[in-house]
């Protein structure tokens, strides 16, 4: 993970500490970007490459920098909270282990990658070493850092007599995920000299998870970003990790960043983002990157099409290595009747926000107090070939390590795939009627939704694709 340390930053952070026992984490790197960067310590100025930016703060020597300690400071935090974290999951990594992953990579500028950095070695190390699975490279800042390293491992290897298998070898084992193009590296570098490097480009969807959420998310979906719910099942009396947590009107600074105003309740009403309560959500938009990684049964990891709790993305027609999240990526959102390019995240909300005040709970109360997700499983499997017209029968069952009942829910994802089926759900059967107009070849997916009766309620998924022969 590069992050640049923005409030933002800091909230995905300490989600990010919630979920770090579903995925290994290899590196956890101070990176720059267009909104925040140290400088060189010499007054050295710059002006920015992204219009934004540039127009908005024109020639400096740094930029709202939050310094390099941050993460230190919260996996301090995160420490105190891990004995209980254990409790619920003894997958949690220690806090001794993620601090020893902690680096400083490129930070002097915006999209500075002449310099050789501990982050960027420790990257380009990662990519190097004899590990087949793949690195997974969030990019929550700009991607310079993991330019940096690709760099390096291009300046070391060039002249090796093996150098296209080298580069090969490297381009399959590297994922990116950027929350947009942050620094002009992506485009100046990365994508010119390693074109089969996959990126998952979040430019839209990160919206919904970020400061302008109550322009974007759906009303149905907004009381779990808000105060009343934030307050006192997230922020409030959940440990010493999440009294760190960025909310309106907390009264928290962030060093560094004089600008930002979340802390002050006088000055969050009637702003071009809206108008906010105490504890109201402020920002995760980088939150997605690593939610990608978060098995919940959804089965999106491979092809991001499918769709899942990092959104929904689609193969550039372009570029067969990058998918997008732009129109050709929306789905309905049944609020308003229209095609959405926000709704294949916000969908997802209400679920998420309940898993993560669930972890919350794990920070403070005992396994036997808290709620544990379910396991749902069809007993068909995952994937059903079937004709057209045919009308086929799911069985599904649900466990909860709690004891509590299941329930579900079973709806067709016909953005995912190449249109919708008719679904009848009668308990734990769901009757599915296969359209008589499909075509061999086609797919269609269908979700089941098994939620469980504690509190908070969680929900996990299994993904039916039916193949048409």
């Amino acid at each position: 993970m590069t992050t640049d340390g923005e409030i933002d930053d800091v909230d995905t952070f300490i989600r990010f500490l919630m979920y770090t026992n579903e995925f290994d984490t290899e590196g956890l790197i101070y990176s720059s970007s267009m909104w925040h960067w140290k400088g060189d310590g010499k007054g050295t100025t710059m002006v920015s490459e992204m219009e934004m930016t540039r127009n908005m703060y024109g020639e400096r020597s740094e930029l709202r920098w939050p310094g390099t300690t941050w993460m230190e400071e919260l996996l301090a935090e995160y420490a105190k909270v891990h004995p209980n974290l254990l409790l619920h999951d003894k997958n949690y990594p220690s806090a001794e282990a993620l601090l020893a992953l902690v680096k400083v990579g490129n930070i002097d500028f915006e999209g500075e990658m002449d310099k050789r950095t501990e982050g960027s070695e420790w990257i380009a190390q990662k990519l190097m070493d004899d590990d087949p699975r793949e690195i997974f490279l969030q990019a929550w800042g700009g991607t310079n850092t993991i330019a940096r390293a690709l760099k390096s491992i291009e300046e070391d290897y060039s002249n090796h007599k093996n150098w296209e298998e080298i580069k090969e070898t490297v381009s399959k084992k590297a994922i990116i995920y950027t929350i947009m193009d942050q620094d002009a590296t992506y485009k100046n570098y990365i994508g010119p000299n390693w074109p089969k490097i996959r990126v998952f480009y979040n430019a839209n969807q990160f919206w919904c998870f970020a400061y302008p959420w109550k322009r974007v998310v759906p009303k149905s979906q907004q009381p779990f970003l808000e105060g009343s719910f934030m307050g006192p099942n997230i922020i409030n009396d959940h440990g010493p990790l999440f009294k760190k947590y960025y909310s309106y009107g907390d009264g928290q600074k962030q060093e560094g960043d004089p600008n930002h105003f979340e802390g002050d309740i006088s000055k969050i009403t009637n702003t071009e983002r809206g108008s906010f309560s105490k504890y109201d959500f402020i920002s995760e938009g980088d939150s997605p990157a690593f939610l990608h990684l978060v098995d919940v049964g959804l089965d999106n990891y491979e092809d991001p099409s499918r769709g899942g709790w990092s959104g929904r993305f689609v193969q550039s027609t372009e570029n067969p290595y990058r998918y997008e999240d732009g129109e050709a990526a929306s789905d309905l959102n049944p609020e308003t009747g229209e095609m959405d390019k926000s709704y294949p995240q916000t969908r997802w909300i209400k679920p998420m926000q309940l898993d993560f005040a669930a972890r919350a709970d794990w920070c403070v109360k005992p396994f036997s107090e808290a709620n544990h997700p379910p396991k749902v499983t069809v007993m068909e499997g995952n994937t059903i070939v079937s004709a057209a017209g045919e009308t086929l029968t799911l069985n599904i069952s649900g466990k909860d390590v709690d004891g509590h009942p299941v329930y579900f829910k079973v709806w067709p994802y016909a953005e995912a795939g190449d249109g919708t089926v008719q679904i009848e759900l009668n308990m734990d059967k769901a009757k599915v009627d296969v359209p008589k107009t499909a075509k061999a070849g086609e797919r269609y997916h269908v979700i089941i939704e098994g939620t469980d009766t504690g509190f908070p309620a969680l929900t996990r998924y299994q993904r039916v694709i039916i193949e048409i022969n």
